[in-house]
């Protein structure tokens, strides 16, 4: 991906959003902005940084910026936590080689399929930076089963997002599912603009997906670290499950996702039947009978 085109981009969208209201910067005179947001020179004020040198950053030129620079900018444009780091991601990808060595593709280690193996009674899996989801235990594979059973979605979250019909059942808030999903993407491919099989992924759904592309355009990032979500399985009915989402330190871009059920509620009794499901989808004998 086009590293300043990504800057030039985030920061613009940032400013756009930010009104001088929320700003705090005074207004004068009435209907003679021509922006929506912040002026450059009003960021620039607010940064404590030349005018020249705000719009040579927003124009895409984050090398060899300093991080008390970084830190005002991001203040300024009052960015959140995942704004901010995804700020930072676009500087240290600015300031790195145009090319790395191919990396190879991922593989889960045998001692993290025990530990799936090991979770019965929640929701697990583990996915890569593009949203492939590369293994997972019984309940995961039940849980998504929508998504396994067709081999044109390859196991991956947001194609099956955007590509399958069956996914604005399975997401009752789709628009949020869909929002978080492509703010997951946008935040990876900062981490990692060199990232061939994102950028790739990414392509495919600009073209294939017309709200993809809009979402996409927006530049919103988000960090995945635990939550609640709702879900609608077409089998055992409604879910409303906590989600702590664990970086595997000792696999760089891997991410195991727990999803658990409160004691005594509907979920968990949703969950057990999901299990009693779930044998069925291992069981090719049982599965034709169902």
């Amino acid at each position: 991906m086009d590293n300043r085109a990504e800057v030039r981009e985030f920061l613009s969208t940032r400013r756009a959003r930010l009104t001088p209201e929320l700003a705090g910067v005074p207004v004068y005179g009435a209907g003679k902005r021509r922006v929506p947001g912040l002026r450059r020179e009003e960021v620039a004020l607010l940064a404590g940084v030349s005018v020249d040198y705000y719009a040579r950053l927003e124009k895409g030129n984050l090398g060899g910026v300093s991080e008390s620079v970084l830190d005002a900018i991001a203040r300024a444009l009052q960015l959140n936590e995942a704004e901010r780091e995804h700020l930072y991601d676009l500087a240290r990808a600015a300031q790195a080689p145009a090319s790395r060595p191919r990396r190879r593709a991922a593989q889960v280690r045998p001692s993290i399929l025990r530990i799936l193996d090991a979770l019965t009674t929640a929701v697990a899996v583990v996915r890569s930076r593009r949203l492939d989801v590369l293994a997972a235990n019984r309940l995961g594979r039940a849980m998504y089963s929508s998504m396994f059973d067709n081999p044109a979605n390859g196991a991956n979250l947001a194609r099956f997002t955007f590509l399958d019909p069956r996914a604005t059942d399975f997401f009752p808030d789709w628009d949020l599912s869909a929002n978080n999903t492509v703010a997951l993407l946008r935040t990876e491919a900062g981490r990692d603009p060199h990232d061939r099989a994102l950028t790739d992924l990414v392509r495919e759904l600009v073209t294939r997906s017309d709200v993809f592309r809009t979402l996409w355009a927006a530049h919103n990032v988000r960090l995945h670290r635990t939550g609640i979500k709702q879900f609608h399985h077409p089998v055992v009915g409604d879910l409303e499950l906590s989600f702590e989402a664990l970086a595997l330190p000792a696999d760089p871009g891997l991410t195991l996702t727990i999803y658990t059920a409160a004691a005594g509620s509907p979920t968990e009794d949703a969950l057990s039947l999901l299990g009693s499901w779930s044998t069925t989808i291992d069981e090719p004998a049982q599965q034709s009978r169902t």
